[in-house]
């Protein structure tokens, strides 16, 4: 499957203020995906934004008073950007709406939320909160099975919520600090910390997935860790799983996807970080591809860049 690029004009920390509600609306839209904002007071109003752009996560503090902003299904049809948002709550209450469920979020709490359907989040007050998005495909997780857990509370004081929202609340007293080959590494722990966290909440919630979604899940870890793996395929995968190959890819249909799109996908987010990871600056391009699967270099490279739209090594030139 394609990925999804953010292409920022730069990657310095960013701050913003609103000189005016008009203002702020466009700062919105332009900081994230397209949005509408309304508030009761706009004279009144005030906000804040400060940004940074690490490898393909975007990393916002955002600081206003009370306002709400909505994801529209007009909105939706303006863009195929497909991204996940994750929500720390930092002072003030928010409530979040997405797929008929509410969020309300205090201080600590952590909700996330797609992008890629219609959204409100609103504050009545003055709040301050961290909001991180990512592409869909940075996660180990499918879209449709995070698409489980969008606005639900993750109560900051309980669970692995309670290890992630802190390193969160870190990077937003830090983004002065989050730059270069380091920045990239942390974006890419910030995202495992993520799907860990998310995978904890869904392992919770298997006492009521269906006997399918469970096996979905099976397969997914199963792919994750045998990555490196070149001959890891349908067939091996199904015979893992006492499945037939029939029943594997009927599997992978159901959420939109094919088995080797997953492999491709997951190894190529596995080439790409280990591309901009200082570790393996003295690893040549080709011997990172094929720790992780891709034993074709020619081949390897052109799929690269369809992904992404660079070559590796302009992309590894460009940490």
């Amino acid at each position: 499957m394609p990925a999804t690029t953010i292409r920022p004009a730069d990657q310095t920390l960013t701050s913003s203020v609103a000189t005016s509600f008009d203002h702020w609306r466009h700062l919105v839209a332009q900081s994230f995906v397209p949005l509408s904002a309304e508030t009761d007071r706009p004279e009144l109003f005030r906000g804040r934004m400060r940004s940074r752009v690490l490898d393909r996560t975007c990393i916002v503090e955002v600081s206003a008073s009370g306002h709400s902003v909505h994801r529209t299904p007009a909105l939706l049809a303006q863009s195929d950007q497909r991204y996940f948002k994750l929500n720390l709550q930092l002072e003030g209450t928010g409530l979040l709406i997405q797929d008929n469920r509410e969020a309300v979020l205090r201080p600590g709490d952590l909700a996330i939320y797609d992008t890629n359907r219609p959204y409100t989040l609103a504050f009545e007050e003055q709040a301050r909160m961290m909001v991180v998005m990512f592409p869909h495909d940075s996660l180990s997780l499918p879209p449709d099975y995070v698409g489980q857990l969008s606005a639900v509370r993750l109560a900051g004081g309980s669970g692995l919520a309670g290890i992630v929202g802190p390193f969160i609340r870190q990077l937003a007293g830090n983004l002065e600090a989050l730059s270069g080959p380091s920045g990239s590494r942390l974006a890419a722990n910030t995202l495992d910390l993520v799907s860990t966290m998310l995978h904890s909440e869904l392992d919770l919630a298997a006492g009521s997935m269906k006997p399918q979604a469970l096996l979905a899940t099976s397969v997914r870890d199963y792919i994750e860790a045998n990555l490196a793996d070149p001959q890891l395929s349908p067939a091996s995968i199904a015979a893992a799983h006492f499945i037939s190959t029939r029943h594997l890819h009927n599997v992978f249909h159901e959420s939109g996807s094919t088995v080797a799109s997953w492999i491709r996908s997951r190894r190529l987010e596995r080439v790409r970080r280990d591309l901009r990871d200082p570790l393996h600056s003295g690893t040549s391009v080709g011997a990172v591809a094929a720790r992780w699967g891709f034993l074709d270099a020619a081949h390897f490279s052109r799929t690269f860049r369809d992904a992404f739209g660079e070559s590796p090594s302009d992309w590894r030139r460009g940490a």
